[in-house]
């Protein structure tokens, strides 16, 4: 096989594609702009470049000046940083920025206004000038390590390691769901009674209102993985995100299941019920209409269970919702994609 090159013989070829490489990725709208209205200039005269583009006659001539100190190229009319070469540095005492430090180390992390308070008795004891809260901010940002401490814990082997932070993804800030099944949110409500506990897993979707609840003996992730499974056969839609609090019950398989089928797991700020305010919301309904005049039940969540059963029916089938215009939930979906909704086919003996 022989591989020929197109540009063989070509003179000037090499430049003008280095040129056109320069020109399209690396030269600035901006600088092209600067070289379009130099070539004007010299075609129109200054006078008619001044009226056709705004641009001063000082401006025109440093453009000029830059573009022949770069041998004419596009890449001299780029913009530069124009902070000065020379700045000011900050000086202060060694004895206030130790304070600071220590404070930091004393009470991990404390904030530039916080620390402004703690500082101001010692620069007075000291006489020393007692720098304001962004300077406090500053000085801590100078610092090579943020004057940060980080909480550590010890391994079998006797090694010390920094105890880093799980990151959890969050529900976004203003997100309203605008479909079905756009996300899906989860809560666990506990009971007692008669020193035994016992729990209601609830689901709502936070676009239809449609719900779904369960009891159990259980608060382990795997009683939450069995209750999403029921949920994901008995909702007509397939879930996008999954909207919990930080419960253990939502983390190991739980997790791991949402992992599995690809699901964006969202997990709610500590102490933030807003959050997840649409199946809180639903957690008191069942409470009210359901769970106060079955509460003796809850010791057998099987029993619980048949009763709740019938009453989720007329919950999603029947009973009218503010939020969707006294409409039932299966009303909603109904109207919303009629097509794609499963719910209330006959049932088929095999």
């Amino acid at each position: 096989m022989q591989i020929h090159d197109f540009s063989y013989r070509i003179r000037g070829f090499a430049k003008l594609a280095d040129y056109a490489i320069r020109w399209e990725a690396m030269v600035s709208e901006k600088a092209k702009h600067k070289a379009r209205v130099l070539s004007f200039w010299a075609k129109h005269g200054l006078k008619a470049t001044e009226e056709a583009f705004g641009v001063g006659r000082r401006t025109l001539y440093y453009w000029r000046e830059q573009l022949m100190k770069g041998d004419g190229k596009v890449e001299a009319l780029e913009e530069h940083s124009k902070a000065p070469h020379r700045r000011r540095r900050r000086s202060w005492p060694r004895e206030v920025t130790c304070e600071i430090r220590r404070l930091r180390t004393l009470r991990p992390n404390l904030g530039k206004d916080k620390l402004h308070v703690a500082l101001k008795p010692f620069c007075e004891a000291k006489r020393l000038a007692c720098p304001k809260p962004a300077t406090i901010g500053r000085i801590i940002a100078a610092a090579s390590d943020k004057m940060r401490t980080v909480p550590m814990k010890v391994r079998p082997n006797g090694q010390r390691v920094e105890r880093k932070k799980t990151h959890r993804a969050r529900k976004p800030k203003g997100f309203v769901a605008s479909a079905p099944g756009q996300c899906g949110a989860f809560d666990t409500v506990e009971y007692f009674l008669d020193g035994l506990r016992r729990y209601v897993i609830t689901f709502t979707d936070l676009n239809s209102r449609f719900s779904f609840a369960w009891a159990t003996k259980s608060h382990g992730s795997e009683a939450a993985k069995e209750f999403f499974n029921i949920v994901t056969e008995v909702f007509p839609y397939p879930l996008e995100h999954v909207l919990t609090d930080n419960g253990s019950e939502f983390m190991k398989h739980f997790d791991q299941e949402l992992r599995r089928l690809h699901y964006t797991h969202w997990r709610t700020y500590p102490k933030t019920p807003k959050m997840n305010a649409h199946v809180e919301r639903f957690n008191r309904t069942i409470q009210e209409e359901f769970v106060d005049y079955h509460e003796d039940l809850l010791l057998d969540p099987q029993a619980f269970n048949r009763e709740l059963i019938p009453w989720l029916l007329w919950y999603n089938g029947e009973r009218p919702h503010w939020g969707l215009k006294l409409k039932s939930p299966i009303q909603f979906l109904m109207e919303q994609k009629p097509k794609e909704c499963k719910m209330w086919w006959t049932n088929t003996r095999l």
